[in-house]
Formats: structure tokens, sequence, C-alpha cells
């Protein structure tokens, strides 16, 4: 189905298509995801085909409040109570234990289910109307550049979804944090929008989980060494990359700082220096980028600070050779 401008007559149309084991592409407040009835085991193998997914690879589950948390988990800590009166809805999945009834697609057969409120009113709107808890991943091929436009959906994926709704760009411009909470001390498994500063200040001691052990049952989404990446060959500088983009021959991307001159012959986008803004526009200069049909792309050096530290994930991630 073409691109659909997000109102309520598409978005109850689209609830309907949920509840009847259809895929939906909508907006959130961090990037645009496919979602389908996490309690309908078919309709999520059909995210898995759309997206060739690894099996092993679990989905976040959305839900529209903290009150439908218990359709899909079996139990609710007070750590998990106290971050979702933080940062609910918002930009934080919590792993939890998982109810029986909840489909292996789900989970990838792992003894846990991650799930968040998003904040974006379409997904709220969304989730609402469908009256059931929608697994969600990223609306693109596995491993590929994220979307935050719904245009960037319709390139990734085509007309393999049912409907894509348009909420215009995605604020956040990265994935959530992702917390295991099963636990104590919490483990953060994929660092996002809510920083580890933020975690610490509600729950205290928070213990970083760099890479995913071999052979184990992975426990959220963005573990795997190559992800979120163009398909143009991507290279980090270990600075604002003049020097490396000027070595290069043939047709160079940059993606670097917005005070920094640009070089000639190289497709040169620029990106603000603070992390917030950063984040916001980085899949969306790599996606433009990467519609050019260049040979490299080449990427400046980000602070190496803690509030970096989601970027830093994403660029190593997406800069992975296999």
């Amino acid at each position: 189905m073409v691109i659909v401008p997000a109102n309520s007559e598409t978005i109850a149309r689209a609830a309907e298509l949920l509840r009847g084991g259809g895929l939906i592409a909508f907006p959130t407040e961090t990037v645009y995801g496919v979602g389908a009835n996490a309690l309908d085991a078919s309709a999520v193998a059909r995210i898995f085909a759309v997206k060739g997914r690894p099996a092993s690879n679990p989905i976040i589950v959305h839900v529209a409040d903290t009150s439908l948390v218990s359709t899909v988990a079996a139990d609710w800590p007070d750590v998990a109570a106290r971050l979702a009166a933080k940062f609910w809805p918002g930009p934080l999945t919590l792993v939890l234990p998982r109810r029986v009834d909840v489909p292996d697609e789900v989970t990838a057969g792992g003894p846990t289910v991650a799930v968040r409120v998003p904040a974006h009113p379409v997904a709220l709107a969304l989730l609402r109307g469908a009256g059931v808890p929608v697994a969600a991943p990223s609306a693109n091929r596995s491993s590929a550049l994220s979307p935050t436009t719904a245009q960037h959906v319709l390139q990734s994926l085509g007309g393999l979804v049912d409907m894509i709704l348009d909420g215009g760009s995605c604020p956040g411009g990265i994935e959530s944090t992702v917390v295991d909470v099963t636990s104590l001390p919490v483990r953060l498994l994929r660092p996002g929008l809510v920083t580890v500063s933020q975690l610490e200040e509600v729950v205290g001691e928070v213990v970083k989980v760099s890479r995913a052990q071999p052979h184990a049952v992975l426990r959220s989404p963005g573990l795997m060494d190559r992800h979120y990446a163009p398909r143009t060959p991507l290279e980090l500088a270990n600075d604002d990359g003049t020097a490396r983009v000027g070595q290069l021959s043939g047709r160079v991307g940059w993606l670097t700082w917005n005070d920094v001159h640009g070089v000639a012959g190289v497709e040169r986008r620029s990106l603000p220096r603070d992390a917030v803004g950063f984040a916001a526009g980085l899949y969306a200069a790599l996606h433009e980028l990467d519609s050019l049909g260049l040979e490299v792309i080449v990427v400046a050096a980000v602070p190496s600070d803690p509030a970096w530290l989601a970027i830093q994930d994403r660029l190593s991630r997406a800069a992975h050779r296999s």
C-alpha cells in the first residue's frame, strides 16, 4: 500500500489491519517501526520474512500504557515501575520476564520480553485503537539503516507492508535505550536516547553490556555486530575527517560538523556538535548520502563522553565489517 497521512481515519484502518494479522509501519519518537499483533505468531513471523530478520533477534513490544504491560510480561518489579514512572511514555525499553502465551517469535525463544510505551501521538493512537500489544522492530531490512521518515520505509520495504502511516520525521532519530530489569543491578543492553546518567539517577548502578555473548539467547535487538548500516561502506575518522576525505578518490561522502569547511568534489552533510541534535539528524543524513551512489562515506569522530554513548554504538556497528 502507498504511504498514507496519519489521521483518525487512517489510524483506525491501520488498527483494524493489525487486529486482522496485518503489518503496519508507523512513526515513533525514535524511528519508524513495522508492527504486528504481538500475540499472533503468524503475524509476527511476517515481520521476520519482510525484514529478512534472523529468528534469533527478539522484537520490542509496544503498549499504550503501563497497565497493559501485563499482557506480555509475567512480573513487574519495583525497579521497572520506577523507571516507567520517570521515562514512559518515552524512548526506554524494559526487558522483563515473559508471559508463557507470548509467541517465541517475539522473544527469540528466550525467557524475557522487551516492552516500551512510545511517546509519539500517532503510535499511541494506533496502539489504543488496535487494543493489542504490538511487536515492532524498525521498519527496514535487517541490519540496514533505520528509517526516520515514511519515505525511508517505502524505499526499504516497498509494498511488503499493508500500510505506512506518515507522521512526519521522527524527532529522536535513533532507537530506544534497552535495560534488563530481571536482576540487579540493572543491565544496559542497548544505549539510546535515555542516557546512563539519567538511568542512574533513578536506579543507581547500571551495568553496561557491550556485546552479546556467543551463542547466548538475545534479550534485546541491536546487539548484532553489524547493524544500522548504509549500503555504502562507512568509515570512521579519528578527527573531523578533513584529512581522510582529502586522501580518497572517487565519489566520497562526508558526515561532519556544522562549522567544518567543505572539500571540493566531496558530498558533505553536517550535523550539530551536541549529542541530541546529532542523533536527531544522523540516520536522515546517512540515508541521503547512501542514495547518491558513493564509494565510501567518512564520518567525523564523535566525542568520547557518556552523552554520546548511543551514537558511538550506532556508528561502530554501522562501520563493522563481517
